[in-house]
């Protein structure tokens, strides 16, 4: 396990016989601080203490409690040795009437499917998302990467990612409504931005319109990509949006609030903040929510569903857990040759631990052939042992096209991620596994910290917590299969539905292709010989059973989060005349 050069201050060097030059001094980035904001009635209250009761609840009621922000890491000023958890932000904390409050202004804002967002044309909208996204991107990029680095954990690079994919990600959903191929950038009629069909006698126009109020909750490991990945289609479609702020990971949609409030009607997009027993029963008890949109876990979805006292009417879209397995068929280990089994180890590292295993589409168990999996494990940990573990803006060196390489184990976001990590080891360990790799589930940094060493687990057996349970961490599973039945069985018979990857050589394609026919009524993406993913954005990201109710990419997220209309006419001289009439003044069928 190699350290980058912050971490060594922040742990003994002796312990890991590093000299004394390599920790030499490293500076800490400053952390930033996000004071708490509520956007309600269209006005941005910045100064909580400012606000009264006609900027908040309209009632008597006009307290709002803030909850400190606490930052994954730092280093003690006083004894870098030990890591800390400074204050990075304030959260408003919504009681219900205040809740209710901000559903009002949905209300007003959908006024029935009457109100200005979801009656303006659709250029229009298209235009203020483009001036959203240009003023986040503008204005907000450095801000929102600092505060995911220092609120989840991700490193400076991924959080540029991030940032960065969430905009393309929406610039790309906005060429879709335009009917844009990418291919050729021409422009053609689609059920986005609509278009007429002749069929038979009848004449019919088909574009897609708003559902009404989304209800979105996004996740924590990626706050602002996998939650703008259902807001901005269901706004783009005519759709007045209620985010509820995710309790880790939310100080970034602070950032937000101003470029909303500027590029938006009021009432079009809502921010909900506080804890979700205050809250979610409030806003689902109504009967007033008519799209739910989750990506986080399965029980809390079930619950929430269950609130609403019309859940027919409730139109779920649903992004839960997965169990994603890598699987190495025998042939990988008996006659591959080298480069193909190191690109393939590379791969399964990949999907094991990109941003510490915290992602639905990471691989969760590697099922080994019978008498390789000791091998296999010593391959991963000897490639975890060279990974680079430090702070989330820390630059550990450089490739060599001299790009800053960060290090690539980050602290977890809080304790209580970390003490599922110690249950599921301890209990595996109890049952006869062994961690493989050296220092593995070791905490550095003090009892403050929450940067965990990567533990492989070998081997893993169906009687452990870790054989079926989600990680959601750094923690690489292994077990071994003696036939392909009980490997094909465990997927078909486990609770999720997700993704699989199937690693396989130019030798036993047989094999593979019998695995790839059975999981393909199992599972909604198999990946041959690389990492698990919801990319490239334009396929469809999807899955059964408890994995996903619903499909998200460019376009099928703006099919999730709305629905066909059809304006259709006899055609005939007289009816043609009457419909272009009507066609010049109606906004629903103004062309883009």
């Amino acid at each position: 396990m190699r350290f980058s050069t912050l971490s060594l201050l922040a742990i003994s060097c002796n312990l890991y016989q590093i000299s004394a030059k390599e920790a030499t001094a490293a500076t800490c980035s400053v952390p930033p601080y996000v004071g708490p904001k509520l956007l309600i009635h269209g006005k941005l209250i910045v100064n909580i203490a400012d606000a009264t009761d006609d900027a908040t609840t309209g009632d008597d009621d006009i307290s709002v409690t803030l909850s400190d922000v606490h930052g994954c890491c730092g280093v003690d000023a006083q004894d870098p040795t030990k890591f800390t958890r400074p204050l990075i932000g304030q959260m408003p904390q919504m009681s219900s009437s205040q809740t209710l409050a901000v559903l009002r202004d949905a209300e007003a804002a959908w006024n029935g499917g009457s109100g200005v967002w979801p009656q303006m044309s659709l250029r229009k909208r298209l235009e203020a998302i483009e001036n959203l996204l240009r003023n986040l991107e503008t204005n907000h990029r450095e801000q929102m990467v600092q505060v995911l680095m220092w609120e989840i954990g991700k490193n400076r690079k991924d959080a540029e990612s991030e940032f960065d994919r969430t905009i393309a990600f929406g610039r790309e959903v906005m060429d879709v409504v335009r009917g844009v191929d990418s291919d050729s950038s021409s422009v053609a009629g689609n059920e986005f931005g609509g278009s007429w069909q002749h069929i038979g006698s009848t004449m019919a126009f088909v574009r897609r319109a708003a559902v009404g109020i989304v209800l979105c909750l996004g996740p924590m490991n990626y706050p602002l990509n996998e939650t703008y990945a259902t807001l901005i289609p269901a706004l783009l479609m005519g759709n007045v949006v209620l985010m509820k702020i995710p309790t880790v990971g939310g100080l970034v949609h602070l950032l937000t609030m101003e470029a909303f409030q500027k590029a938006l009607p009021p009432g079009a997009m809502n921010f909900v903040s506080g804890r979700g027993r205050d809250t979610m029963p409030t806003l689902m008890g109504t009967g007033k929510i008519d799209a739910l949109a989750f990506i986080g876990g399965s029980s809390a979805a079930d619950d929430l569903i269950r609130q609403h006292p019309h859940p027919h009417r409730l139109k779920v879209f649903l992004q839960l857990e997965a169990k994603n397995m890598g699987i190495f068929l025998s042939d990988m280990f008996q006659s591959a040759s080298e480069e193909e089994l190191n690109q393939a180890l590379d791969q399964a590292l990949l999907g094991a631990l990109s941003f510490n295993g915290q992602r639905c589409t990471a691989l969760k168990l590697f099922f080994i052939p019978k008498g390789y999996g000791e091998f296999f494990s010593q391959k991963m940990a000897q490639r975890i042992e060279a990974m680079k573990v430090g702070l989330p803006w820390e630059t550990v060196e450089k490739d060599i096209s001299s790009k800053a390489i960060y290090s690539h184990v980050t602290p977890l976001p809080n304790k209580n991620r970390l003490d599922l990590m110690r249950r599921l080891i301890n209990d595996a360990v109890s049952k006869g596994a062994k961690i493989v790799n050296k220092k593995g589930g070791e905490i550095i940094g003090g009892p403050e910290s929450t940067l965990m060493v990567p533990a492989v687990l070998y081997p893993v057996t169906p009687d452990m917590d870790l054989y079926l349970e989600e990680q959601f961490g750094p923690i690489v599973p292994i077990t071994e299969y003696d036939s392909l039945d009980t490997v094909i069985d465990y997927g078909q018979n486990g609770l999720y539905g997700q993704q699989v990857s199937i690693f396989v050589s130019e030798k036993e394609t047989k094999s593979a292709a019998s695995l790839l026919d059975r999981f393909s009524t199992v599972f909604g993406k198999i990946n041959i010989n690389s990492q698990c993913g919801r990319s490239p954005d334009t396929l469809p990201f999807s899955g059964r059973r408890s994995s996903a109710m619903g499909v998200m990419s460019v376009k099928d997220a703006l099919r999730e989060f709305s629905i066909p209309t059809v304006v259709s006419y006899k055609d005939s001289d007289v009816n043609t005349g009457i419909v272009q009439e009507i066609e010049s003044e109606s906004l629903f069928l103004s062309p883009l």
